[in-house]
């Protein structure tokens, strides 16, 4: 059995505090990393959303495509609701007659699944948001299809 001497047994307290104020500076020195990093992220992400909320107010308003389709049989009436519909700023990008002319209330299609376009429409011609539906086609170019009914005479393009 071997006997530490004193001087031995100094020497490895020595060894072992050392070690310890090594270690402990150390945590110290990650745990201000960590604060700091935190703090940078945090900073980076306020200044991105803020950065974001800035740029939505600038950003100009998505002009929306749509066709117009006579689906009440009544000559020149997809013309008249297409003059009316580019008045109000909608591109009008196609003009035509739908399969039938049996639609009793004109009918406003979402094609893109954005019904909030189809609903600015809507309230553009004064179709009752009860008429708006969804029929997404990823094959058509166009946010919105508006079908003119029979009821067309009490829409907004006739008032």
């Amino acid at each position: 059995m071997k006997v530490k001497h004193p001087s031995e047994k100094d020497s490895a307290n020595k060894n072992s505090r050392s070690v310890n104020i090594f270690l402990n500076l150390v945590i110290v020195l990650l745990a201000g990393l960590v604060i700091f990093l935190s703090f940078s992220l945090l900073t980076k992400i306020s200044a991105l959303a803020f950065n974001e909320d800035e740029t939505d107010l600038n950003k100009t308003p998505k002009i929306i495509q749509l066709e117009v389709l006579n689906g009440c049989g009544i000559t020149g009436i997809a013309e008249k609701f297409t003059n009316y519909l580019r008045k109000e700023n909608f591109d009008v990008v196609q003009v035509g007659n739908y399969s039938s002319y049996d639609i009793n209330n004109t009918l406003v299609v979402d094609r893109t699944g954005n019904k909030t376009n189809a609903a600015k429409v809507a309230e553009a011609i004064g179709v009752d948001s009860k008429n708006i539906i969804q029929q997404i086609n990823n094959d058509y170019f166009l946010d919105v299809s508006v079908i003119i009914g029979k009821d067309f005479n009490r829409l907004k393009p006739f008032n």
